[in-house]
């Protein structure tokens, strides 16, 4: 076996970080963690700093940084604080590959610099893709670097393609599940609450994504990393629910065949093929009996239920600076409901009105997209009454 790999972990204290050690730990003498970055997590990543030895530890908020350095006092890892310090630690020579496992806009400057330096991204953060996929896709192929799917779907997407003749694609089906309120009448969406909505049937995942999972937010986003992650039309991509989570995606060819991947819904899985790749290694967890499942199914999406799906698929047609918009004016929705200062529903209507209000402009550089990024939730936080 060659020397470990290096990785540093951005977003180490989230679910996907939490998840990324757990598989680390499970394979020993394979990797060497080179560095944890977080946002202000401070007694956590400090704990993680403690049993995994990094090099340095970059802390986004000053303040949490000042408790990381006084709790690793006495010991070798260094202590990095502000957001340039989370994207140093992407581009440091010793690291060999970058999990980008941080949350919202916060982790693209990390990714863009770290593609800029030729690395290899596991890419869970979907924000980078979603608001300047066609840069970063484009900087990927100047700087050399690989972007490595860890969503479920983008990973089962990736493998089913390989080996594969790109051309002889007619589309791909991305799976949803439909999260907590799956079941629910339209009528008692009004009156959901944050915890109810925390409550997946099927994934352990962190409460932005959970709740853009309730309002398949999540999956229009799915849509758009898709159409960057491989260089596929935006009508070549397909969503199907499928409340089991067993099938993460279908890759759909010319002549009428359809191949599937299928795993537990277990983001220990693709993480692992992420971290690996190319090898696949064994796993200590009992392999899906489909005998116990019994049955699969799947229906149509009725986007009248989902109105963020169709809005994000609008904004994908839309292009330029739309994206960033939407995804601007998700995460600022997804908080004040998570805070208990807006219905559910409310969350595709504030996406709704902001995307109303926004005038598309070409997404010439990263300056641009994040421009827009501020511009809308500075907006959102001015005409914060109106909605709350």
């Amino acid at each position: 076996m060659s020397h470990p790999k290096g990785i540093a972990i951005l977003g180490s204290t989230g679910s996907i970080g939490l998840q990324t050690l757990d598989v680390i730990s499970a394979l020993p003498g394979r990797f060497r963690v080179v560095a944890l970055a977080c946002r202000r997590a401070a007694e956590e990543v400090a704990e993680q700093a403690l049993q995994y030895r990094p090099k340095v530890v970059a802390v986004a908020d000053r303040q949490a940084a000042k408790a990381v350095r006084q709790r690793l006092q006495g010991h070798t890892v260094e202590v990095a604080s502000g957001p340039e310090a989370v994207a140093a630690c992407a581009v440091r020579e010793d690291v060999d590959l970058v999990v980008a496992a941080a949350s919202g806009i916060a982790g693209l400057l990390p990714v863009w610099e770290a593609v800029g330096a030729g690395k290899t991204v596991a890419l869970a953060n979907k924000e980078p893709l979603v608001v300047a996929g066609e840069l970063l896709t484009a900087r990927a192929r100047e700087a050399g670097a690989r972007l490595l799917p860890v969503d479920s779907e983008h990973s089962a997407i990736f493998q089913l393609l390989l080996g594969q003749d790109r051309g002889a694609v007619r589309r791909v089906i991305l799976t949803a599940s439909g999260g907590a309120f799956r079941d629910f009448s339209p009528e008692d969406l009004a009156n959901v609450t944050p915890e109810q909505a925390l409550s997946h049937p099927t994934w352990q995942m962190g409460p932005k994504v959970t709740v853009d999972s309730a309002t398949l937010m999540n999956k229009g986003l799915e849509v758009m990393e898709a159409r960057w992650l491989f260089d596929l039309d935006p009508e070549q991509i397909a969503v199907l629910m499928h409340p089991e989570s067993i099938v993460h995606s279908v890759v759909e060819f010319a002549d009428g065949s359809l191949l599937a991947q299928l795993a537990p819904p277990d983001m220990r899985l693709p993480i692992q093929f992420a971290l690996t790749y190319p090898e696949r290694l064994p796993r200590r967890d009992p392999p899906l009996d489909l005998a116990r499942l019994g049955a699969l199914h799947f229906s149509e999406v009725p986007l009248s239920r989902y109105p963020c799906l169709r809005l994000a698929r609008e904004v994908l047609a839309a292009g330029g600076t739309a994206p960033a918009a939407l995804n601007a004016a998700d995460e600022v929705a997804v908080e004040w409901f998570l805070q208990g200062r807006i219905p559910f529903t409310r969350i595709s209507e504030i996406i709704a009105d902001t995307l109303s209000q926004h005038e598309v402009r070409p997404a010439d550089s990263l300056e641009t997209l994040l421009s827009v990024d501020r511009e809308v939730r500075e907006r959102l936080e001015k005409d914060a009454r109106k909605w709350t």
